[in-house]
């Protein structure tokens, strides 16, 4: 089959692309921005890329059009494709009918984490041998792909995302997975451009949770009162609890720091993690893939073993270089609640004397309609200083975060606000920056301009 890709430049529908030439498909695609890394990385697949939306592209006459969420109506193809009656469908429909029927489908949600746990389950099965499919949202750094097909019958690992389909499709994307083993890691209210509430994410969630078979498995974090309220709205399937700050029958919980921990259920303890990743977060994501992979045979011991040799997800805590004692991270975090875990990871592996400055860009839709910034200051109290990109922005950042006093500055442009970071950067200091998007190259600049200070 020949698909043409819409959109093919995102991380799951380059993803699927992957998968779709590995399972024998010709594939081509387009995109308004084709750029490294993932032009890179399909093209080393043979694929061909196209800059645009050109009606033109309807001479390549593909079997299908695979049709991401990236495009709309308006847009100059899709509006070619639908005068001729040409066929399409969804990315998620595409991966459902043609790559996870009949797998184990394992799939990994939750608003926050849900890339990071993803690879870690990979990983686990990985290790114990079962060679997953696995499709990530990310660059997972124990693999040398984002997306594989896997063995013939083995589990298929996915990041499920709440995101909608496509612009025919607005039902969440991991409706279409019909997991067998299905984690619920958190759940907050994001995607503000798409969900008015936390309540209407919660009733996607529910969708979720209806096609979930008894004879499957949900893993559930403890601690999340809106999981709890998905729950409510009835459960058809076993549920793994994870994440108790007590004891409680049956629960999986850690005790320990987040770089070393045991793993208990109740009060026994069944594994012990010792790894680099750091935050309280990762305990929990941890404590999740153990949990799943525990729902395939894997015990928890050797997945704990599995853990340690955990190597994460590009852009989770990366670092990036160090120069004159200044050290540089990327990290993705771009939600308030992930800046507030990432930053406090950070903390609490640093000394007392050295200081973190945060750099972050509202850039996600969420952020970008100024829904969640009376959160800011919260989440980035534990930073020593915090520098915000202001631009494309409808509100004021200067005005959310004016309860930080002299602690936070915000400027205009990447230029600016690297001079305000170089300006203030001293040896011993960690420059913490957070963005969902490539965040106009900053990390680079700010190693150029420390090398240039010298």
């Amino acid at each position: 089959m020949h698909l043409h890709i819409l959109g093919i430049c995102g991380t799951f529908m380059g993803g699927l692309a992957a998968i779709a030439v590995e399972a024998g498909h010709k594939v081509t695609g387009c995109d308004a921005n084709v750029y490294p890394p993932m032009s890179d990385q399909l093209t080393q697949l043979g694929i061909e890329l196209i800059e645009g939306w050109s009606p033109e592209q309807m001479s390549l006459q593909p079997d299908l059009y695979v049709v991401g969420n990236v495009v709309s109506r308006g847009n100059p193809l899709m509006e070619a494709l639908l005068n001729a009656g040409a066929p399409y469908t969804s990315g998620p429909q595409w991966l459902q009918e043609h790559v996870l029927q009949g797998r184990h489908v394992m799939a990994v949600a939750g608003t926050h984490g849900k890339t990071t746990t993803t690879a870690m389950l990979a990983w686990i099965l990985e290790s114990a041998g079962h060679q997953p499919g696995y499709l990530i949202g990310g660059v997972p750094m124990n693999f040398p792909t984002s997306a594989r097909l896997g063995a013939p019958g083995s589990p298929f690992v996915i990041e499920a995302d709440e995101y909608d389909s496509a612009f025919f499709d607005k039902r969440s994307k991991f409706v279409h997975y019909r997991p067998r083993t299905a984690v619920l890691n958190n759940l907050e209210h994001d995607h503000a451009d798409i969900f008015p509430d936390l309540a209407a994410i919660e009733t996607q969630f529910h969708h979720l949770v209806r096609t979930v078979p008894s004879a499957g498995k949900l893993v559930v974090n403890a601690r999340e009162e809106a999981l709890s309220r998905v729950l409510a709205r009835g459960c058809w399937t076993p549920v793994q609890a994870f994440g108790a700050r007590k004891e409680e029958p049956g629960v999986l919980r850690a005790r320990g720091e987040p770089h070393a921990f045991d793993v208990l259920r109740g009060s026994l303890q069944v594994g012990h993690v010792a790894w680099n990743l750091t935050g309280e977060h990762n305990q929990l994501n941890a404590l999740a893939a153990l949990a799943a992979a525990e729902s395939v045979g894997i015990a928890i011991e050797a997945a704990c073993a599995a853990l340690g040799r955990f190597e994460n997800v590009r852009r989770r805590m990366e670092l990036r270089g160090t120069v004159a004692g200044v050290s540089v991270y990327d990290d993705f975090a771009h939600h308030p609640t992930a800046i507030r875990t990432t930053v406090d990871g950070l903390r609490r592996r640093l000394k007392p004397a050295e200081r973190i400055l945060a750099v972050f860009e509202p850039r996600s839709n969420t952020m970008k309609l100024g829904t969640m910034k009376a959160q800011l200051p919260w989440a980035l109290e534990d930073a020593d200083q915090s520098f915000c990109h202001r631009s494309g922005l409808s509100w004021d950042p200067g005005a959310a975060l004016a309860l930080m006093g002299e602690r936070v500055h915000v400027a205009d442009n990447i230029d600016e606000l690297v001079q305000a970071i170089l300006n203030e950067a001293r040896a011993g200091d960690h420059l913490l920056c957070m963005s969902n998007g490539g965040f106009g190259g900053i990390h680079a600049k700010l190693l150029a301009g420390l090398q240039a200070r010298g």
